[in-house]
């Protein structure tokens, strides 16, 4: 395929007439993905995305809780957002996403700039929110959803490139890590209907897009139900390296307990799925792990500096992936 011909503007933000929307997007590629999410579902209400937020109808910031240095980021960065308020009195400005979540009574209540404020569960409400805001009220949803993966909807791409995407293929995690927010921030586990995962990987390899990855919080625990059909992380991990050899294939990010010989198996299997796994280290303290693990219905002793390593290496070894990097 010629990619110098390829016409990806199906995939691309439509031109033209329209409320013009700004979107700003922090933290991990999850947020991303949704902003993608979210200006999908406001163009279907007639929308048009620009990328300059002084002539933006709406501002939409999609934030980040997983270190209060990121929230302090945010903080500041709606303080510099007065100056297109005093200039256009109607301009609207949203906070969405994991601070939005954990933080929605103080936005709401101490930033008086703030007019809409939404979870990541809540996007296909911002039409009605933007409705409720326009209309002077503090406009707020931030309830969480046990079955939300925005599955149908077709992200709209704003990555620069046009060669490397990211698909959502869950959403959630389940695993309550001690320092971590994103089950308080993000619920539980749900898995995305894996035919609308393929469908969205064909339409960017026709696209011109020859890289996609992945994304979950914990990707490598994804499973999908359907009656009697169940589809596991390497069954999908080869359906979609199946679309077509040509297309690259990265996943992030993975949690050990989930690293099955299944997945390293089927990486083994295909060319086209980079050798490349995204695990969690944290400080590699056998302490630290036994703090975080224990009492969390897992046995002392079960999670060791050296048994991580071992899991780990070994396998990969076993697989002949790439373990070179050895813990010092």
């Amino acid at each position: 395929m010629n990619l110098n011909r390829v016409n990806i503007s199906g995939l691309r933000p439509i031109v033209g007439d329209g409320r013009k929307l700004y979107i700003e997007t922090y933290g991990c590629q999850m947020n991303a993905g949704d902003s993608e999410v979210v200006l999908s579902i406001l163009q279907g209400d007639g929308f048009r995305y620009t990328e300059d937020p002084a002539g933006a109808d709406v501002i939409l910031i999609n934030t980040c809780s997983i270190r209060d240095n990121a929230e302090q980021r945010i903080w500041g960065r709606l303080r510099e957002l007065r100056q297109y308020k005093k200039k256009n009195k109607g301009l609207l400005v949203g906070v969405i996403g994991c601070m939005a979540e954990r933080l929605r009574e103080k936005l709401i209540d101490q930033e008086e700039l703030v007019n809409l404020v939404a979870g990541p569960d809540a996007y296909r409400d911002l039409p009605r929110l933007l409705r409720e805001a326009g209309g002077g009220a503090k406009a707020v949803n931030v309830l969480l959803s046990g079955e939300e993966t925005y599955a149908e909807i077709s992200p709209v791409r704003l990555d620069k490139n046009g060669v490397s995407a990211y698909i959502s293929i869950m959403r959630g995690c389940n695993n309550m890590c001690s320092y971590c927010v994103v089950p308080y921030t993000r619920g539980a586990e749900r898995s995305r209907d894996p035919q609308t995962i393929l469908r969205e990987a064909r339409e960017l390899f026709d696209g011109g897009y020859r890289e996609v990855t992945l994304l979950g919080q914990n990707v490598n625990s994804y499973r999908w139900e359907n009656g009697e059909t169940v589809a596991g992380f390497a069954d999908l991990l080869g359906a979609v390296a199946s679309v077509d050899p040509k297309l690259r294939v990265r996943f992030s990010t993975s949690h050990p307990k989930d690293l099955s010989d299944e997945v390293l198996h089927t990486m083994a299997r295909y060319p086209n799925l980079c050798r490349a796994i995204h695990l969690p280290a944290q400080s590699g303290s056998t302490r630290m792990l036994e703090k975080e693990f224990t009492g969390r219905g897992q046995a002392s002793g079960k999670w060791r500096r050296s048994r991580y390593a071992a899991l780990i290496f070994a396998n990969f070894r076993r697989y002949t992936l790439d373990a070179s990097k050895k813990l010092p």
